[in-house]
């Protein structure tokens, strides 16, 4: 009998994939489908992009300056994930960094003590997100929220693109738990990244999600050299450094 495929999409991955990369209460559906629904991670970005926007905005009515406004869309940013892709981002520097072979630097990974290179890792994150939020604010409030948000989508569609390019490098944790990702949905998330891209800065887009592609491929790379796979650490981190390239190549 012939195997039947399941299906690329369904409505209820946008749920699995923002209950998975957000603290927003949302109904988690435990499918077993979270490979399959990486694709809709791309959605569930925009949702925290917005969401970092509308703070932004009132911030920006309320009267703040554009220092401050960044600081608030960067808060809401961090607040609406519960700080899950910079812990991620902390982690993998201090595991990568931070130890000899790959058996040990994930060792260190999975160590909750933040140690120098993570430290490191999470303060220049912050400043230059905060930086690239200070200049696109100062620009506007409204090309700050499409900014926001384009980069939101960008950045979580590298999640998939390590996850379905590199094997999980544990044989526990999260990402062995998900699985690879197919590589459909994969696709799927980079073209709904890109589109949302298009209709959020314009032409701006196909710059930024270069960057993103790259910040990505050098994230593939590096994990793949010191760890010989992913870890959710280390997509997290991906999308952090995919984030961060796009901000500063919309801001250029």
């Amino acid at each position: 009998m012939k195997k039947i495929s399941p299906p690329l999409i369904r409505f209820g991955d946008v749920l699995s994939a923002t209950a998975l990369l957000t603290r927003l209460p949302v109904p988690a559906r435990p499918d077993g489908r979270a490979a399959e629904a990486a694709w809709a991670h791309p959605v569930a970005g925009l949702i925290v992009g917005a969401l970092a926007a509308l703070a932004g905005a009132l911030g920006h009515w309320a009267g703040l300056p554009a220092p401050l406004c960044a600081l608030v869309a960067l808060a809401a940013l961090i607040a609406a994930t519960g700080a899950l892709h910079e812990d991620g981002l902390a982690d993998t520097a201090d595991g990568l960094w931070g130890g000899w072979t790959p058996e040990r630097r994930l060792e260190i990974m999975r160590d909750s003590r933040i140690g120098a290179y993570g430290a490191i890792a999470l303060a220049l994150s912050l400043a230059a997100r905060w930086a690239a939020l200070s200049a696109l604010y100062e620009a506007g409030p409204g090309a700050a929220a499409a900014a926001i948000a384009a980069a939101a989508a960008l950045s979580r569609a590298a999640m998939p693109a390590m996850m379905w390019a590199l094997p999980p490098a544990r044989e526990s944790g999260m990402s062995a738990s998900v699985g690879r990702v197919p590589g459909g949905a994969a696709i799927l998330a980079a073209a709904l990244a890109g589109a949302a891209a298009l209709a959020l800065v314009g032409w701006e887009a196909p710059l930024a999600a270069l960057w993103a592609a790259a910040a990505a491929a050098a994230a593939i790379a590096v994990a793949r050299e010191r760890i010989g796979g992913h870890t959710g650490d280390a997509v997290g981190a991906t999308q952090q450094v995919a984030e961060i390239a796009v901000l500063l190549s919309i801001v250029a």
